[in-house]
C-alpha cells in the first residue's frame, strides 16, 4: 500500500513540473486502466492532466482483447462491420477517459482535462474526408474534452482550418519540422478566424500542436553514427532538443503577433505546443532528457508510463530549460547541416514514415478485430 508520503515524495517533481507551466499528459489508454481505476489514480497522485492516444496505442490495447470481450460479443450480435466495431470501442474508451477527467477540465476551464482521438489515419492525404471524419468523431464521443488529433500533412492543413472553423477542438499530431509547424499555427489561426466570423465562442475552442521529439534523434543519431568523426558523434542526441527548442522560438513569435491579438480580443485560446515522443529511444540517454530539457511555461508534455515513473522518480526538474537556449539550438543544427544531413529530408521522412505505421497499426487493429468477430459468428464485411 502506498502510503500519502510516498506518494509526496515520488510526485515531487511532477509537482514541479507542473509549477513550471507544463501540463502532464498520459501517452496511453485502454479498457483496463479506465477500469481498474488506474487512469483516476494517476490524476490524483501524479499530476496526469490530460490523455493521447494513437492508433498504436489503440492497436496494443483492442488488439489483446483484454477488456473488450463482452462488447466485441455485442458487437458480433450485432453484425457490424469491423470499421463500426473498432470505432463503437475506440469512442468508448476516450468517452469514459473524457468523463474520468471532466472535473479537471471544469478546473482548468478547458485548458486540460483533454482526452485525444486520432482520425483514420489512412485519411491523411485526403482533405475532405479528414474533415468529415473529425466532425463524425466528436459527434460520437460527445464530449466538450475531447481533442480530434489531425496529421499535419500538407492536405491535413486545410482540414485544421475548416474543423476549427466548425468549433471543434483539435490536437495536430506528426509535427516534426519547424516550417510544418509555422504552417499548422497559420492553420490554426485561418481556422479561429472563420470561427469568429461565423459567430462561434472562440473561449470554447482549444488546440495542442503536437511536436514529435525523440524520433528526430533517433534518425539523424544514426546518420552521424555513419560519419563517424569526433565532430559527428559529439551531436548526437542535441538535434531533437534543438528542433523543439526552436519551434518554441516559433511559437512565442507568432502568439506575440498582430493577427493573434486580435484574435485574443476576442477570446481565443493560443494553441500549445505539445511534446511528443517523449520516450527516449537510446537507453544511453537518461531516460528523462525530454521531460527535463524541455520545461516552458504554456506547454504539454505527453509521456508513456514508463517516462511519467522515472520523471517521478528522478527527473531534475531545474526550472525553464528551452527559452535561453535557441542560439545554441541554432548552431547544433546547422553543424548536423554542415556534416552533410540534410534537415528538411529528415523531417519529410519521419512525417512520412509516423503516417505510414500509424496506418499499418490501424490495419493490424482493424485485422485483430476482424477475427475476432468471426470467432464470434461475423465476417467483419
Amino acid at each position: 500500500m502506498i502510503t500519502v508520503t510516498e506518494v509526496t515524495a515520488t510526485a515531487e517533481a511532477l509537482k514541479r513540473l507542473s509549477d513550471e507551466g507544463v501540463s502532464i499528459w498520459l501517452d496511453d489508454l485502454s479498457r483496463g486502466r479506465i477500469e481498474s481505476g488506474n487512469l483516476a489514480e494517476l490524476v490524483e497522485t501524479k499530476h496526469v492532466v490530460g490523455v493521447t492516444t494513437n492508433p498504436s496505442i489503440f492497436q496494443a490495447a483492442i488488439g489483446s482483447g483484454a477488456g473488450y470481450e463482452e462488447q466485441l460479443t455485442d458487437l458480433a450480435v450485432r453484425g457490424v462491420t469491423v470499421d463500426e466495431a473498432v470505432r463503437m470501442m475506440t469512442t468508448a474508451d476516450v468517452r469514459a477517459a473524457a468523463d474520468i477527467l471532466h472535473p479537471v477540465y471544469e478546473a482548468t476551464g478547458g485548458r486540460d482535462g483533454r482526452v485525444s482521438i486520432e482520425v483514420d489515419p489512412r485519411l491523411a492525404h485526403d482533405t475532405a474526408a479528414t474533415i468529415a471524419e473529425a466532425r463524425q468523431l466528436a459527434w460520437l464521443v460527445d464530449r466538450p474534452n475531447v481533442l480530434i488529433k489531425i496529421p499535419a500533412t500538407k492536405e491535413g492543413l486545410p482540414a485544421i482550418t475548416e474543423v476549427i472553423g466548425a468549433g471543434i477542438s483539435v490536437n495536430v499530431t506528426l509535427i516534426f519540422s519547424l516550417e510544418r509547424y509555422r504552417e499548422v499555427m497559420d492553420a490554426y489561426l485561418a481556422g479561429l478566424e472563420k470561427a469568429n466570423a461565423e459567430g462561434l465562442d472562440l473561449s470554447g475552442i482549444h488546440s495542442v500542436a503536437s511536436f514529435f521529439v525523440s524520433r528526430v534523434d533517433s534518425e539523424i543519431d544514426k546518420r552521424l553514427t555513419v560519419l563517424g568523426t569526433d565532430e559527428a558523434l559529439s551531436l548526437k542526441g542535441r538535434a531533437a532538443l534543438a528542433n523543439a527548442r526552436l519551434a518554441y522560438e516559433a511559437y512565442e513569435d507568432v502568439f506575440a503577433g498582430e493577427r493573434w491579438t486580435a484574435l485574443s480580443g476576442a477570446r481565443a485560446n493560443k494553441q500549445r505546443p505539445l511534446w511528443a515522443s517523449t520516450g527516449v529511444k537510446d537507453p544511453a540517454y537518461k531516460d528523462t532528457l525530454y521531460v527535463d530539457e524541455l520545461v516552458a511555461p504554456g506547454t504539454v508534455n505527453t509521456m508513456p508510463e514508463a517516462t511519467l515513473d522515472a520523471t517521478a522518480d528522478h527527473g531534475v526538474i531545474t526550472g525553464d530549460t528551452v527559452t535561453g537556449g535557441y542560439a545554441q539550438a541554432r548552431a547544433d543544427l546547422a553543424a548536423v547541416e554542415r556534416l552533410g544531413i540534410s534537415y528538411d529530408e529528415v523531417v519529410q521522412q519521419l512525417e512520412d514514415e509516423g503516417v505510414a505505421k500509424f496506418a499499418v497499426a490501424w490495419d493490424d487493429l482493424l485485422n485483430a478485430v476482424t477475427k475476432s468477430l468471426t470467432s464470434k459468428g461475423v465476417d467483419g464485411e
